[in-house]
């Protein structure tokens, strides 16, 4: 049985400019970036570069049309190595354009053609949460289908992750928080996975344990200490996704897909809203195993007693970001049961990975309370 693969090779360096004189960036290469990235990075230098921006093109997470559009108009660039510096909106697109194209990418998230890898890919993460740079998976919003589904597959790994602390510097608060949540939910999810392996759980325990510690401090010295420890969450989100990408999601993640795709709730902000109830669910279904295991272990982070480790990280995280209920984002009471249906239909790739089996009637339980 496979025990860990940890696929692109792994760089770090303090500042932009060092990374773009060791990988010589170039008119051959297309980047895919955000506004003040370019501006504060890019916008200066000599050489030609091809840039590309895709919130220029929608705001929000990728949606299939989105990414259909922009493809349109890089049709006659010619570029061997696609570099993406962002967040996971950023990544998820620029993972795409390293494969050969189809006709339509909505064929490749359905897998109506193969995937194949045409371009060298660089991937420089620009929050610290989605873990992207090592994981073989993007995610896109299929517009026909209202949503979120995952396009997985070797191809899809980059073949450098560079990190660089410089870029998160001035991340505004609120992303900070909603990505560094989605790291913790990777490193939690994937710790319970039945397929975690104890090469998995290891870099799991290491990324809750930064990033519950980095939380305590960041409670304790005001909401900006975040900005000087950025770099440890930079990294703890790195050991969540390679924890992830070897031990995969589950119900929290498929569970958050329809707020995401119907109400445009970020993505980590979307994930949060179910991860404390689920957790919850897994110890009344199933309260022997492994999920004693993770209790004790976040309440020996935070301190607090087995018994009130789930209630006092919620009330941890509630610091940082307020818990809503769903109906604040829109949601309706009729859509819970439809909500349900969509995640035991479209999101079986996730659900594989929960710790115990959910049935349609345990979701909409789950829906229901915390609607």
């Amino acid at each position: 049985m496979k025990q860990l693969l940890i696929k692109p090779e792994l760089h770090k360096v303090d500042t932009f400019n060092e990374f773009y004189k060791e990988f010589n960036v170039g008119e051959n290469d297309l980047i895919l970036t955000i506004d003040p990235i370019f501006n504060t990075y890019l916008k200066d230098r000599k050489e030609k570069l091809n840039v590309v921006f895709p919130e220029h093109y929608a705001l929000g997470e990728p949606t299939d049309e989105m990414i259909d559009r922009i493809l349109a108009d890089i049709k006659s660039i010619d570029f061997n190595r696609v570099i993406a510096i962002g967040g996971g909106s950023v990544v998820d697109i620029a993972k795409l354009f390293a494969l050969k194209q189809a006709q339509r990418s909505e064929q490749l998230f359905l897998r109506e053609v193969p995937i194949v890898k045409e371009k060298k890919l660089i991937i420089i993460p620009t929050t610290c949460g989605t873990g992207s740079e090592v994981t073989n998976i993007s995610i896109a919003l299929l517009k026909k289908k209202n949503t979120k589904l995952g396009l997985s597959g070797d191809e899809l790994y980059a073949d450098y992750a560079v990190m660089i602390p410089e870029l998160l510097v001035k991340l505004p608060y609120k992303v900070f928080a909603t990505s560094s949540v989605d790291a913790l939910i990777h490193a939690a999810e994937s710790f319970l996975s039945p397929k975690a392996s104890s090469y998995s759980e290891m870099f799991s325990v290491k990324a809750m344990e930064m990033i519950l510690k980095g939380y305590m401090e960041v409670t304790e010295k005001g909401k900006e200490h975040f900005r000087t420890i950025i770099g440890d969450f930079l990294v703890a989100s790195n050991y969540a996704g390679i924890a992830f990408g070897n031990a995969g999601c589950a119900a929290v993640h498929a569970m958050s897909y329809p707020l995401g795709g119907v109400y445009h709730v970020p993505h980590g902000e979307a994930n949060y809203q179910f991860f404390i109830e689920v957790f919850k669910y897994y110890e009344k279904k199933q309260p022997v195993g492994k999920i004693q295991e993770i209790k004790k272990l976040i309440a020996g982070i935070i301190g607090t007693t087995e018994d009130k480790a789930f209630e006092d990280l919620g009330n941890l995280l509630n610091n940082l970001l307020a818990l809503k209920p769903l109906k604040e984002y829109g949601m309706k009471e009729e859509e819970i049961k439809g909500f349900a249906k969509n995640v035991i239909e479209t999101q079986q790739r996730l659900l594989v990975n929960n710790y115990v089996p959910f049935k349609e009637e345990d979701l909409v339980n789950i829906y229901a309370k915390l609607y």
